[in-house]
Parts: C-alpha cells; structure tokens; sequence
C-alpha cells in the first residue's frame, strides 16, 4: 500500500528557459522562474550545461539531453527527464517587455506580448513574408495609438510558443509597418496567465 501511494504522487517538473548567453562558457538559464549563470560542465539545481553555441544550448537533465533556444520558450522536464509540452514561461526584457520567438503557420516569427490587443497583430509585410493570403480576408477597423486604422482578418492555422501549439487562431494583418508580431488575447486567452514580477507563466487550459 505505501509503494502504490507512492507512485500515485505527482512526478516533480522544472521549467528551464535559455535566456542568452555570457560569452562563449556561461549560460544564463533560467530554471524555475530563477535566473543563473552556469558555466559549461556546471551544474545548478539538477541541470548540467553542456555546451553552448550560437543562440542555442545543450543540456542534461537526469541522463536525459535537450537543446534550448534563446527566446523559443521554456522546456518543462519531470523528475523522469521527460520533457512535456503546453506550459510556457517567458521572462521580461529591456523596458519590460515580454518578447519570444516562436512559429506562425510552421515559420519563425519574433512575438512580443501585448495583452492590450485582442487579436494577435501583424504588418502586411510581415504577413507577405509568411505567406499568409491576407488581401482574401474580410476588412474590418482596429483602434491602435494612430488611431483607427482598416484591417484585413484572417486566422492562422498554427501558433506555437515553446511547447505549446494552438491552431485556428484569429489574427489581423495591418498596413503599417511593425518591429514585432503582436501576441494578443486571441492566443494568450488559451493559457492561465500568471506574472510574478519578470517571469510570465502561460499554463494551457
């Protein structure tokens, strides 16, 4: 009886984010919610950084390897190393800004999160780029800090943050030129969203 209660319990998992790098040996990871920097062959909090390169880093996890990308979202690894999908965690950057890279339609795209827009939000080259066919999609109007503006609606088959895929997302595409695709509420209101202070967590309905 104490061994099938045991193995009942929930399995313990950690979130770990590549944050960026330190030159070419340390790493800033966030693990947890917690940012470190961990040297190559070091280990913190039961994650061994293996080696770095480029915008990427290989690390280990109980024997279990997994690669991260700076700015592709967190992994979520249970105490067996398995790694699973659906949660997100995002750590704020200069200005406080919640910025990510991640896919529209299977395509790498830069998303900043603008929990003040309905929809997720894209300039028209921006659309062209991902070969979304905006110009067939009904118009409509959006309020931005211009002042009302003509949209083109569309949805996108695939949105994907880290781990975690959405399909059939509602987005407008805008003429006016943008740095970022805007992550608005018709993605974000998929998740639980919860802030403590820098770090966002997107938890999957």
């Amino acid at each position: 009886l104490v061994l099938t209660a045991a193995l009942a319990l929930p399995v313990a998992a950690q979130t770990v984010t590549l944050n960026g790098t330190m030159g070419s040996q340390h790493g800033l990871l966030v693990i947890d919610g917690q940012p470190h920097s961990v040297a190559v062959g070091a280990t913190v909090k039961g994650v061994r950084l293996l080696s770095l390169g480029g915008n990427q880093a290989v690390i280990d996890v109980q024997g279990t390897r997994r690669t991260l990308m700076v700015g592709a979202g967190a992994v979520k690894i249970t105490s067996s190393g398995e790694a699973s999908s659906g949660d997100v965690v995002l750590t704020a950057g200069p200005g406080g800004h919640f910025r990510t890279i991640g896919q529209i339609n299977g395509k790498t795209v830069q998303f900043m999160v603008d929990t003040g827009a309905s929809l997720v939000a894209m300039s028209q080259a921006q659309a062209d780029n991902l070969g979304i066919a905006y110009r067939n999609g009904p118009m409509s109007f959006a309020q931005t800090a211009n002042g009302t503006v003509s949209v083109h609606m569309v949805t996108l088959d695939s949105v994907r943050l880290g781990g975690a895929l959405v399909a059939n997302v509602p987005a407008m595409v805008l003429a006016s030129p943008m740095e970022h695709v805007l992550l608005g509420n018709s993605f974000l209101t998929r998740f639980q969203m919860r802030r403590d202070n820098d770090v966002m967590r997107l938890e999957k309905r």
